[in-house]
């Protein structure tokens, strides 16, 4: 029976920002059907059904392509060919397309014993859907030249029936497919920048990022900017953090002076002291001098505590689900504060990745503690705007919390660093370059709560960002989990 979507699951996926991934070894006709009915899915909740038909031949390029591949690969083993000789390539590829068409069920029975598999990914980042088709069979460098050979023969083609009506070679999987796969692209509005072909830790990575729709987009910004306008009457910062701020950024001032002016807040010298006193200090005794713990996290340490501080204290966190994302952001803090400082060793970063892990969900924490009446107040909003309510009601549980959070990040002064953070939290690549190692560090440190959680798997983590971790294999990745997680258990630094 062919295999039924379960419908729920995907819109989950789509709304949380969490990649689906779809892992077959022969890919068959029922199976190119079920990606398709998922692909709809997620155009149906961007609002972007008319792109299905594009996208779902573009789809289906890429993962025909990806499952050729892995034949060429065990074809070329059974004829001791070597695939990187170019003498034998040429050799072996004059009778691979006749010799597989005949006898298609043996060489898909032998990738399937070889392990080779075809792995199809779906992210909805937001702004971004980004499909992948993910092979494990490396592409090498004459088939990639020959892609993006196939990309540049599209540039002197005006329209698809201008290209199907050309005569071009098509022996190999990567000839007229790919010609028309930029030309589809660009019919809908995008350009041949959107695809891409490259090779990740063993995997050969075909991916397409689709803009969401331009109505959409619009209307997510209406939206976001209306929730922005929202808060305008609340406080930027509590007075006194506004002084203490202003009093870091004068290098007259003298340590104790900011250390009476810390002390003068309860709240603000415990949480201090609570930092301090963490295992991401590794202090041999407790500290309980507020001069000697300013000393300890230094100018830069305090300011970017401070923005953590006044955005609690804006934001609050009575209700129980603002304590569990708070929870959360702590816990994520702390394992990104980890990464940076034990694995990549980047201590320029540290502050940095700390309080972007407490703040990286600041846009669900706006809609879970902001103003009570905010949703009816947004609601009334899109009605008057035309704007559809479920819009607002994917904006509120769905990845767009991170564009949300930005923009208050904005609205509040924050620094880039933590501006990007929040803002490309799920979309890691989205970033600017000058933030990737604070961006990366945040996104993996999130990556591994969902682990620990149970709502993401080893797979929807990004594969390039695991590699730069040093997390190539899933024991690896295992390993450095539970270490962390034993650690913020023991030490407890979560609200």
């Amino acid at each position: 029976m062919p295999k039924q979507v379960d419908a729920q699951k995907v819109l989950q996926a789509a709304r949380s920002g969490v990649p689906l991934s779809v892992k077959t070894y022969t890919l068959p006709h029922e199976t190119e059907m079920y990606l398709e009915d998922i692909l709809g899915i997620f155009l149906k909740e961007m609002g972007r059904d008319a792109l299905k038909d594009p996208l779902a031949y573009c789809l289906r390029e890429l993962a025909v392509n990806a499952k050729k591949a892995n034949t060429k690969r065990v074809y070329f083993d059974e004829k001791s060919l070597d695939i990187l000789n170019d003498l034998q390539y040429s050799e072996g590829m004059k009778a691979f397309k006749q010799d597989t068409l005949d006898n298609i069920q043996h060489y898909l029975e032998m990738q399937k014993a070889a392990g080779l598999y075809i792995k199809v990914v779906f992210h909805n980042t937001g702004p971004v859907l980004n499909l992948q088709v993910c092979n494990n069979s490396e592409i090498t460098k004459r088939e990639q030249i020959r892609v993006f050979d196939r990309i540049a023969r599209s540039r002197a083609f005006d329209s698809l029936e201008e290209a199907l009506t050309t005569v071009l070679d098509d022996s190999e999987g990567a000839g007229l497919g790919i010609v028309i796969l930029i030309l589809m692209l660009r019919k809908i509005g995008l350009d041949e920048d959107a695809f891409d072909i490259d090779v990740v830790s063993g995997e050969t990575i075909a991916s397409i990022r689709v803009p969401m729709s331009e109505v959409k987009a619009e209307n997510l910004k209406a939206i976001s900017q209306a929730i922005v306008k929202e808060i305008d009457a609340l406080p930027r910062f509590p007075e006194n953090i506004m002084n203490l701020q202003q009093l870091i950024s004068d290098p007259d001032t003298e340590i104790n002076e900011i250390a009476r002016t810390v002390s003068i807040d309860p709240a603000l010298t415990a949480d201090l002291l609570k930092v301090v006193n963490s295992a991401a200090f590794m202090l041999p005794k407790k500290v309980d001098n507020i001069v000697e713990a300013v000393k300890l996290v230094g100018m830069r340490g305090l300011r970017t505590l401070l923005y953590s501080y006044g955005t609690q204290k804006i934001l609050g966190n009575d209700k129980p689900e603002t304590k569990a994302l708070w929870r959360h952001s702590y816990r994520t803090a702390f394992y990104a504060y980890n990464l940076a400082k034990g694995i990549t060793k980047k201590k320029d970063i540290l502050d940095d990745v700390y309080v972007g892990g407490i703040l990286h969900d600041m846009g669900k924490i706006i809609f879970s503690s902001v103003h009570p009446d905010l949703e009816s107040k947004i609601a009334a909003y899109c009605r008057n705007k035309g704007i559809p309510s479920q819009l607002f009601e994917d904006l509120s549980s769905g990845a767009n919390h991170s564009e949300i959070g930005a923009m208050i990040a904005q609205k509040w002064n924050f620094p880039d660093a933590l501006v990007e953070a929040i803002k490309f939290h799920h979309d890691p690549h989205g970033c600017s370059p000058m933030y990737q190692d604070v961006v990366f560090t945040v996104y993996l440190a999130n990556s591994l709560c969902g682990f620990q959680d149970g709502g993401t798997s080893f797979d929807q983590i990004d594969a390039r960002i695991l590699k730069e971790f040093g997390m190539e294999s899933q024991e690896q990745f295992k390993r450095i989990s539970e270490r962390l997680t034993a650690a913020f258990d023991k030490e407890a630094t979560g609200p």
